[in-house]
């Protein structure tokens, strides 16, 4: 079946597809629990609030689907709100449950910065990892994001400065998360989602 981004809904998608044609990596959208089954890689992107991206997935009988191809070991990859959506839980509007495929929960930025957080900044490498191959340190990659995943050291790949250390790139086995936009990151996003390709 190839790579399979998730259609739920709430995803800006057609900067993703554009990005990933340019790289000339092949993927099917799909919101289908029958078609995600047989993919051999997952992108789940998203926008907006972590509840309401929830309520959407458990709506489509996505939420076992998307749990069981992750434990599966399929490369698995989630952009700004679908990787916030991996952890266990956010306080985004109150307290509402993630997937839980990486332990952490999602936090509101501090209010001593301007929120939201948009705009371009620079990635610190924190861990070595085959993801940053085609990338160097600080590279600058496009955010905008309200709240940042709070997470072990040892999940998180590269991060950038905002108020707190905000994980950019967070990684458990197989699966990946970016919390800016890799598709909207120019150079250094296709080189990301090159490295990701390849990792398929």
């Amino acid at each position: 079946m190839g790579t399979v981004i998730i259609d739920y809904g709430v995803g800006n998608i057609g900067s993703l597809m554009g990005a990933l044609d340019a790289i000339q990596m092949a993927y099917v959208l799909s919101g289908n629990p029958t078609v995600i089954e047989g993919a051999t890689a997952i992108i789940l992107p998203g926008v907006g609030a972590f509840k309401a991206a929830m309520d959407e997935l458990e709506k489509r009988d996505l939420v076992d689907i998307l749990k069981k191809k992750a434990k599966a070991g399929t490369p698995f990859m989630g952009i700004c709100l679908g990787m916030q959506l991996l952890f266990e839980s956010s306080e985004e509007n109150g307290h509402h449950e993630g997937l839980g495929l990486i332990e952490g929960n999602v936090k509101a930025i501090p209010a001593t910065v301007k929120i939201p957080h948009m705009g371009w900044n620079s990635l610190d490498f924190q861990l070595e990892d085959a993801i940053l191959k085609n990338n160097a340190p600080g590279d600058y990659v496009y955010y905008v994001h309200s709240y940042y995943a709070n997470t072990a050291a040892e999940f998180i790949v590269a991060s950038s400065e905002y108020g707190v250390q905000v994980p950019g790139i967070v990684r458990k086995d197989n699966m990946i998360g970016m919390q800016f936009h890799p598709e909207k990151s120019s150079e250094a996003g296709l080189n990301l989602l090159n490295a990701f390709k390849e990792l398929i």
